[in-house]
This record gives C-alpha cells, structure tokens and sequence, in this order.
C-alpha cells in the first residue's frame, strides 16, 4: 500500500511540474523590447548578401547586435565591419569603417568612424561618415570627405554619388580637377 501510494504521489508531482511549465518566449521578447536589449549577439560574424545566387556583397565584422526584436529593426556592428561589394563584373570594391549600423526595413548601412571606401579601379574616398543605401546602390554624406582617383584628388563637404562614381553631387570643392573640354554627343 505504501508502494502504491508512493507511485500515486510521483505521478501527480510529475504530471504538476510538466504542466506547470509555459513558453515564456514572448515574455522575454517584452523584455529585451522594454530594455532594448539585443536578441542576439555574435561575434567574428560573415553576412553574404545575394540576388538570384550572386554575390553582391560580404560584410565581416568582430561584433554583431541583433535589435531585429524591436519595431525598427536594426544591427549595430561596435567594434567596425568591413564589406567587400561587388560589381556586375564581379570587381571588388571595398568599405571599412570603426562602427556601423544596419537598418533593416531601410535597407541603408550607416558607417562611422575612419570611413574608407577603395574601388577596384584605385580610387579612394575617405570620411567620418558615409551612408550606403543598399538597394538603390547609393553612398551619401553630409560631413567632410576627400576623394582621390585618376582624374580627380579633392575635399568637399556632402557627397551624394552612385557606387561606380560616375554621377555625384558634392558641396564646394577644394583640390584638383581634370577639365575635358571636349562636347559628348
């Protein structure tokens, strides 16, 4: 009888504790959302960008926060990142940068800190700041920037060009221009 009891006992213990337990998933998301704490953390992470199984760009970082619990959804990469993004004809160009931070539902990768951008074809643009817009494949800046290549070797404070930098706009110019005169038709 004693047995039998026992037995009755750690049945209705066991059946108390395994129904007892709940997802407790949504709560800690509530959490991490009122704290706006990162949902995951990762490090010496490697993010491929693809459209229809080509490469358009591999970003690399030693540190990588993901916010993409929260209502704006973002990424921060503390400790910098660099992206190697790549052409049409699979030329690497390259971006580097102390901090970033990735925008989810804009698409635009903001880069702080020592911002170097070197293109395949030698040319460099250097900055404090520069915003990438991934989708349209568009760097901005509104802070001061130098910029160097075959052709031109100047500073400028805004900067609103296309990744090849073959259209931008700039502020006032400092530095050294080459000046065709020649008439395209």
């Amino acid at each position: 009888m004693n047995y039998q009891r026992k037995l009755v006992l750690i049945f209705f213990l066991n059946f108390i504790i395994l129904f007892s337990c709940e997802d407790n998933s949504k709560i800690l998301n509530e959490i991490n959302i009122e704290l706006q704490e990162p949902v995951g953390i990762a490090n010496q992470i490697k993010m491929i960008y693809t459209d229809s199984t080509e490469i358009k760009a591999i970003l690399t970082a030693p540190k990588h926060l993901d916010y993409t619990n929260l209502s704006f959804q973002y990424s921060i990469f503390p400790k910098g990142l660099k992206v190697d993004f790549f052409d049409e004809l699979g030329n690497k160009n390259e971006a580097i940068s102390d901090y970033g931070i990735l925008y989810n539902s804009t698409k635009i990768l903001d880069l702080k800190g020592n911002v170097i951008l070197k293109s395949y074809n030698g040319s460099e643009l250097i900055t404090n700041q520069l915003f990438w817009d991934i989708e349209k494949e568009w760097l901005f800046t509104e802070k001061f920037f130098t910029f160097q290549d075959s052709s031109y070797d100047f500073q400028a404070y805004r900067l609103d060009t296309n990744k090849e930098f073959t259209k931008f706009q700039t502020g006032e110019l400092v530095g050294k221009i080459i000046v065709n005169d020649s008439i395209d038709k």
